[in-house]
């Protein structure tokens, strides 16, 4: 039940990340990293949850995992927000100094697009939500499921 959940509540903040993208919140390379736990945690509580009923110890053993890449995810959420709120300096190669970007329908040359294409600013908050950025709502969410999913892990 716990693994289904984790599954469902971990597809349902990718999806939500997604929609923001799409209505124009551009992630940073941060944000795009950040997915990665949710890439690999849906199909894994996925799997943990078809599991359980006749391997027991195997469903556990990928809601340890789980709880564990969930609780390191929080940990980077934590990172990011605290570079957004300038407490700490982010990465250099995730400043605006990447210039503006290609024009669209222009064939060019790929290598020189790439090299020309805008970065998105990871020290800037693009949403805030109730005081906190999308990096600080992963650390909450990614923070609640390690939990969550540790504690079934260590239950049964």
């Amino acid at each position: 039940m716990v693994a289904a959940a984790a599954a469902v509540a971990l597809a349902a903040t990718i999806i939500g990340a997604w929609i923001f993208q799409a209505v124009g919140y551009a992630p940073c390379k941060l944000c795009l990293e950040q997915r990665y736990a949710y890439y690999a945690g849906v199909p894994l509580a996925a799997l943990a949850a078809l599991s359980a009923p006749s391997q027991p110890k195997l469903a556990r053993l990928i809601l340890l995992i789980v709880g564990l890449m969930l609780a390191a995810n929080a940990v980077f959420g934590v990172y990011h927000a605290g570079v957004e709120w300038g407490w700490w300096a982010g990465p250099t190669d995730c400043s605006p100094a990447g210039g503006a970007s290609a024009l669209p329908g222009q064939a060019g040359n790929l290598l020189q697009q790439m090299q020309t294409a805008r970065v998105v600013n990871c020290s800037e908050a693009a949403l805030r939500i109730l005081g906190l950025s999308l990096a600080g709502w992963n650390a909450v969410i990614c923070a609640v499921l390690a939990v969550v999913s540790l504690r079934a892990a260590a239950r049964g």
